[in-house]
């Protein structure tokens, strides 16, 4: 009797184990069932408000772009419509996936609605698009089209779209967390009915619960609270349950995302930095141009009166002088008269000098081009500047295959280049140094070159010989206009004039011209 007692205890308690054992297995996948379900209802819930959010967006950007033009946004005016894509690619896949868990009943509406509604988005884009390619003149505010897209596509038709497929998906998400609330209420009773017999197992299959659940939701919150303090870089592991994989997908591309965001705003921060200290430094080198500019200008005025003054001093003194004398004779008569022409012709030659120079600064300088002997015609200049400076030895030395080596210019301006770097050469060197005229030429290119064997030109100064009225030796006569001249015949020559010099050594200055016609 104690022995088939023993067993019928032993048998119930089986029994009873073996129910408890089987209800807690039925509950545990029934509850499985439903996270799985209510995670994926939360899913998409979440899609559809992301894709409600991502969608204003895009049109607020739409609409900026009608209203600044279609260069304004279209980086994020494609990334959103990427990002609509994707949410509507998540949208269909979970709304498929729903309908086989949950039955079509369930989810009545879902699919077929949401294929309506992105091609409302296309169509919204379309008209977006459409009325930006129609470059009306009409304002913005007074285009029907405009408002008809704002205020009734987009203010009606979409809003009321996106509010139906947000509520019905929050009708799903009620209807699982009902569903929920109903099999815990059941399990409660059935816990309280089995709870002697099972009290143990359920002890243990809590523990697991608990050891199964609290870790994912424990990285999760790590994860978020990772976000909320700004880094970008943290990623949910995909090694959690399967019901939180949607959960780990969705926050890792949340992730991205705002580490993009990040990154493109750390890039355009630098781009704007680095183009607001481009600008500064081309305003500060305009600045110092216009400042440059500005003080050769008080400069040239400056040399200009001096150098004006001196004449018209001299010719007023000695007016004045000759007119003061009661009886003036012949001699002092023309004594008078040769000063007074001697500075007049020197006032003709610096007002030629600085009409040459305005003709050149307004393009208007012409030159009178022809075939020229080089040859013959280095060496009468040579033979004319040994008359001119005897204390000088100017020898002349060319290189050309032939005598008859011709070049295409103006005689007698390319005569007055030549004038000028002789005589500044003869000025600025001893007498009995040699003065060394020497010619050369290429398959293109004709150079003159006059080489001195004076003080030479400090660096410092080099930069500023061609510019007008300087004169590194102010001791030595002249109006500082010879080499300015002189450079404007060679650029209006297509040439150019150059020049070499070594301190207590001598300068070289070299002219280069073409050989044949410019156009």
């Amino acid at each position: 009797m104690f022995k088939r007692k023993l067993y019928l205890f032993a048998g119930a308690s089986s029994v009873a184990l073996v129910v408890v054992l089987l209800a807690a297995a039925v509950s545990a996948q029934i509850t499985r069932q439903n996270l799985s379900q209510s995670t994926m209802a939360q899913t998409l819930l979440i899609e559809h408000q992301q894709l409600s959010s991502i969608s204003y967006r895009l049109f607020k950007q739409l609409t900026d772009g009608l209203i600044f033009g279609q260069t304004a946004n279209q980086a994020e005016v494609r990334n959103k419509k990427e990002q609509i894509d994707e949410s509507l690619s998540n949208i269909r896949r979970l709304e498929l996936t729903q309908r086989e868990s949950l039955g079509a009943e369930a989810t009545r509406g879902s699919v077929e609605d949401t294929e309506d509604l992105a091609l409302l988005i296309t169509q919204i884009i379309e008209e977006f698009q459409s009325i930006a390619a129609s470059g009306s003149d009409v304002p913005l505010s007074r285009q029907e089209r405009v408002r008809t897209l704002l205020e009734v596509t987009i203010d009606n038709q979409f809003r009321e779209a996106i509010n139906d497929a947000v509520s019905r998906q929050s009708n799903v998400v009620a209807a699982i967390n009902a569903r929920i609330d109903t099999l815990n209420t059941a399990i409660v009773w059935f816990t309280a009915a089995f709870g002697l017999l099972g009290l143990p197992l359920i002890v243990l299959a809590c523990r697991w619960l608990i050891n199964q659940l609290y870790p994912p939701l424990q990285t999760i919150s790590s994860g978020a609270e990772a976000l909320a303090q700004g880094n970008y870089d943290h990623r949910l592991p995909d090694t959690l349950d399967q019901e939180f994989l949607p959960i780990v997908q969705s926050f890792n591309s949340m992730g991205r995302q705002l580490q993009e965001h990040k990154l493109m705003a750390e890039r355009s921060r630098k781009q704007l930095e680095f183009e607001v200290e481009q600008r500064t430094k081309e305003l500060m080198d305009a600045n110092n141009k216009l400042t440059d500019i500005d003080n050769r200008r008080r400069q040239f005025l400056a040399d200009l009166s001096h150098e004006l003054r001196t004449p018209l001093t001299v010719i007023r003194g000695e007016a004045q002088v000759t007119l003061r004398q009661p009886i003036v004779t012949e001699d002092a008569s023309r004594q008078t008269l040769e000063s007074i022409l001697s500075q007049a012709v020197g006032l003709s030659r610096l007002v030629d000098d600085l009409l040459l120079l305005a003709r050149a600064d307004s393009g208007q300088l012409v030159i009178e081009p022809q075939w020229i002997d080089m040859a013959s015609w280095l060496r009468q200049q040579t033979e004319h500047w040994q008359r001119l400076a005897p204390t000088h030895r100017i020898e002349m030395e060319w290189a050309f295959d032939d005598e008859g080596a011709q070049l295409y210019g103006d005689e007698q301006r390319l005569t007055q280049v030549i004038a000028i770097l002789v005589n500044n050469a003869v000025k600025y060197s001893d007498p009995n140094t040699r003065v060394m005229v020497k010619a050369s030429q290429s398959a293109t290119d004709f150079r003159i070159s006059v080489i001195d064997q004076g003080p030479g030109i400090s660096p410092s100064d080099l930069p500023y010989i061609f510019e007008r009225f300087v004169r590194i030796n102010r001791s030595i006569e002249g109006s500082g206009l010879g080499l300015a001249i002189a450079r404007t015949i060679a650029e209006a020559h297509h040439g150019e004039l150059s020049v070499e010099s070594v301190v207590g050594r001598g300068s070289a200055f070299t002219l280069t011209l073409p050989r044949e016609p410019q156009p």
